[in-house]
């Protein structure tokens, strides 16, 4: 059974907008969890645009499914993981310029600053996943750093024009998908689904999770958090 990650970022975006307090990520996260999400996923970004240290640390103390940490491959993030210890890490890469992260790591150019850092993490037991494209090169490095898993960027089949390029992009999902975890990696999902894209990728027999935030936050402001994840996960558990 597919399970969802709930990505909470952008409630926070929300409140810096403004600077303020309100609306909280962690109370967010709290309702997600009564929605039935299996998990919370927040990116602590270096700049800190969004998710700030003390919804990390207050995350770490109240969320009941899993927390999942999404960051980047650096050593002063490495501390921070390594202080608070959520469940599971994933690295990603990070512009400053960028919107929001705009596709999959490249581990094959940086792949001992990775391997080190999937070490650094494993070694206080913490599971840990790299955010890769679905391309075959990418999978073996992957796999050569000691990761758990690895969280295949969804971001350009969400982006398609058209049925036939939608189609292309989730047979390289599906083929991704088979070859990690041939080599025996866990394998999730995620970046830019939505409501109406989520099932074909769900139906993945090898996806064990996606993870997925902007779409659910839009729905939660007109049906509320709880039914926006209920939504979801009844889309996810019927993908054929």
């Amino acid at each position: 059974m597919t399970r969802l990650g709930v990505n909470i970022d952008h409630v926070a975006t929300v409140r810096q907008a403004r600077k303020t307090v309100e609306p909280d990520p962690v109370q967010a996260a709290l309702l997600a969890d009564m929605g039935g999400a299996d998990g919370i996923v927040c990116h602590l970004r270096e700049d800190r645009r969004h998710i700030q240290d003390r919804d990390l640390t207050l995350l770490r103390h109240t969320v009941t499914s899993h927390l999942n940490l999404e960051m980047a491959a650096v050593e002063a993030m490495v501390q921070t993981a390594l202080k608070v210890k959520p469940d599971m890490v994933t690295l990603v890469p990070e512009k400053r310029e960028e919107l929001t992260t705009e596709g999959g790591l490249d581990v094959r150019t940086a792949v001992q600053r990775v391997t080190s850092t999937v070490s650094s993490l494993k070694s206080a037991g913490i599971v840990v996943s790299l955010f890769i494209d679905p391309d075959v090169v990418q999978i073996k490095e992957s796999a050569r750093t000691g990761a758990d898993f690895v969280e295949l960027h969804t971001g350009t089949y969400a982006g398609a024009k058209n049925a036939v390029d939608e189609a292309i992009e989730l047979e390289k999902l599906e083929r991704a998908a088979q070859a990690s975890a041939k080599l025996g990696l866990g394998v999730s999902a995620g970046h830019g689904l939505t409501y109406h894209n989520v099932q074909p990728v769900a139906a993945i027999p090898e996806v064990e999770e996606l993870n997925i935030g902007h779409s659910i936050m839009a729905r939660s402001m007109m049906v509320g958090m709880e039914q926006a994840v209920r939504d979801m996960i009844e889309l996810i558990r019927t993908a054929l």
